[in-house]
């Protein structure tokens, strides 16, 4: 798999890049300006580790198409992330495919740090009917960036998924290809009192399957484990209230457990090779 990483002008130069077989690494010494994207180039689909900010995990994600484009986060989309993030005059971004091994093991399927709205080729994948005002600290990618810190709110890395007091808010994770789920985890946020919870959150899969789960009053990792299934995606919603002062119930983070799907095909698995055995 060929991997390009880019730092593209807002009129489309070019500023810097790199290219590299199965890896590479770009270091840009300038202090990004507004309009600035980072883009991300492979010659196929396929699984890669992303990290394209020290400040920010290097994670998983599944490129479903060969090019994928974050725009450098200025102003109140800057907040949902680490305040060392895109700052400076040094970045270090690196890419590289994915060894068979790490696609095959079981996994938390939704955590994608690098997604936003605008993403369509880079998955996992988060929208949502609403968020809250709009801003960045409540919008659904919080939900699969992995920060799990959920006693405050309002800026990082107290991120969360708001949803604007609306009962009928609906957030859709999207995987990009099969996968095989076998538990799904909720972090409530829980900044007591001033939030409140859910007691209830139904969910619903692709496949037509749906189920509801019971909450409690905590931040603590709610996990219930499902039977194994194949999807493409998966919806949360019905989301019922509990009945105190507070009208702000949140979402912190989202995690579903699983595999990849068996036969989705070479183009989601990343096959086996000798050089994979001797790593």
């Amino acid at each position: 798999m060929e991997l390009t990483l880019k730092i593209v002008d807002a009129d489309g130069f070019v500023l810097a890049s790199a290219t590299g077989q199965d890896e590479t690494f770009l270091v840009y010494r300038q202090s990004y300006r507004e309009g600035e994207q980072v883009v991300v180039e492979a010659s196929e689909p396929g699984h890669v580790f992303l990290a394209l900010d020290s400040a920010i995990q290097p994670s998983l994600v599944y490129m479903k198409e060969c090019s994928y484009s974050l725009a450098v986060p200025f102003g109140d989309k800057r907040r949902p992330y680490s305040p060392n993030a895109f700052k400076g005059d040094m970045h270090r971004l690196s890419v590289r495919r994915a060894r068979s091994g790490e696609v095959a093991h079981r996994r938390n399927l939704a955590l994608n740090p690098w997604d936003g709205h605008a993403n369509r080729t880079l998955f996992p994948h988060a929208r949502a009917n609403v968020e809250t005002r709009g801003e960045a600290v409540f919008a659904a990618r919080n939900a699969i960036d992995g920060e799990k810190a959920n006693d405050d709110h309002g800026f990082w890395p107290y991120t969360s998924w708001g949803i604007n007091r609306d009962p009928q808010a609906a957030l859709t994770v999207e995987f990009g290809r099969p996968v095989r789920i076998d538990e799904i985890v909720f972090y409530l946020r829980a900044d007591f009192p001033h939030d409140s919870w859910w007691e209830e959150a139904s969910v619903t899969f692709s496949s037509g399957k749906s189920f509801s789960f019971p909450l409690a009053k905590s931040g603590a990792a709610q996990g219930f484990p499902i039977e194994p299934c194949i999807v493409e995606w998966v919806e949360l919603h019905g989301l019922i209230k509990a009945e105190d002062v507070s009208p702000f119930p949140a979402l912190t983070q989202i995690e579903i457990w699983g595999t990849e799907a068996p036969g989705a095909g070479d183009r989601n698995v990343v096959a086996v090779t000798a050089a994979d055995e001797q790593a």
